[in-house]
C-alpha cells in the first residue's frame, strides 16, 4: 500500500498550497490513504468544519490534530459527527470526538490511522504509549488485522518521538512526527519495519517563524514583552510530508521518502514508482 501524510497547515497559505498541488499528487503518487495534519489550518488556530469539507473535497482522506485542537470552540460540539477528523487519543475519557479511525480504501484494504499527542513541553494528557497499547490490542497489524497503521505523534521532544518510534517499531507501519513545524533529515525504516520520521515540517510560509510573521515572533523574543496575537504568513507556502510504501502481506513498511514542494525550501519529490493496483 501507499500511504502520503502532509505536516501541519498553517493558514491560508498552507490550505491553498495543499489545495493546489495534492491533484498533482494524487495522479503521481497513486496513494490509497491521504492524511493531513490541519490543527493549524483555521488562521493558524484550529480547524473549522468548513475547512475539514474543503480537504475531503480535494481528496483528503484523513485529519488528525494536535494541541490546537479547541481552538475554534464549533469543533467541540461538531467533531463527534466527523470520523474522519481525529482529535489526540490520549485525551481523557468523555473528551468529544475519536483518536484512531479506519478508512477503507476503494478496494476494501482497511488502514488504521491514529492522532496521538506528546507531554514533554505539551499539555499533560494521559500516557501516549499506554493508550498505543490500548489500542493495538484491538487492532493486528497484518493478515487477519488491518493491512496498515499510520500514527501522527504530535509533540516538541525530539526525544519523545524517537522513542515512540521505537516502541512501536514493528507494530505499525509508520510514526510521523508532527507539530515543531520543520521537517527533519531522518526519515528511515526501524529495525523492526516501522517507518520512521521525527517531524514531517508543515504546510506553510518558511519565510516565517514556524509559519507565522516574522516581525511579531522576533519582537516577542527580542522584547520579552507581548506582542499583538501572532498571525500566519501568507507568502507561497511549501508543502511538506512523507510518503510510506508497505508490504501487503505484513503492513510493514518497505520504503519511506520526504516530500517538499513549492515555497521556499528546497525541493525534494520522490521518485515515483508506478503501482501495479491501489486502493
Amino acid at each position: 500500500m501507499r500511504l502520503l501524510f502532509l505536516g501541519d497547515v498553517v493558514g491560508r497559505s498552507g490550505r491553498e498550497a495543499v489545495l493546489r498541488h495534492l491533484g498533482w499528487l494524487r495522479e503521481q503518487f497513486v496513494p490509497d490513504v491521504v492524511v493531513v495534519n490541519g490543527e493549524n489550518a483555521a488562521g493558524g488556530y484550529g480547524i473549522t468544519v468548513k475547512i475539514a469539507a474543503e480537504f475531503y473535497e480535494a481528496g483528503v482522506d484523513g485529519l488528525t490534530t494536535g494541541n490546537h485542537v479547541w481552538d475554534q470552540r464549533e469543533l467541540i460540539g461538531a467533531i463527534d459527527r466527523d470520523p474522519r477528523l481525529l482529535r489526540p487519543l490520549n485525551y481523557p475519557e468523555g473528551t468529544p470526538g475519536r483518536g484512531a479511525t479506519v478508512l477503507t480504501t476503494r478496494t476494501g484494504r482497511k488502514v488504521l490511522v491514529v492522532c496521538l499527542m506528546a507531554r514533554l513541553f505539551m499539555e499533560t494528557l494521559d500516557n501516549p504509549f499506554v493508550a498505543m497499547d490500548r489500542l493495538l490490542r484491538q487492532y493486528r497489524l497484518g493478515t487477519g488485522g488491518v493491512d496498515a497503521i499510520l500514527v501522527d505523534f504530535h509533540g516538541e521532544a525530539t526525544s519523545e518521538k524517537m522513542a515512540m518510534g521505537h516502541y512501536l517499531d514493528g507494530r505499525v507501519s509508520v510514526v510521523v512526527g508532527s507539530h515543531s513545524h520543520i521537517p527533519t533529515a531522518d526519515a528511515m525504516i526501524l529495525t523492526g519495519g516501522t517507518a520512521y520520521q521525527t517531524d514531517a515540517g508543515m504546510c506553510g510560509d518558511y519565510d516565517s517563524v514556524i509559519g507565522m510573521r516574522k516581525e511579531l515572533s522576533v519582537a516577542r523574543f527580542v522584547r520579552q514583552l507581548p506582542t499583538e496575537r501572532l498571525t500566519p504568513s501568507e507568502g507561497e507556502a511549501t508543502v511538506c510530508g512523507v510518503l510510506v510504501e508497505t508490504d501487503e502481506r505484513t503492513g510493514l513498511a518497505c520504503r519511506i521518502e520526504p516530500l517538499r514542494l513549492g515555497g521556499r525550501l528546497g525541493r525534494q519529490v520522490p521518485e515515483v514508482r508506478h503501482p501495479t493496483a491501489r486502493g
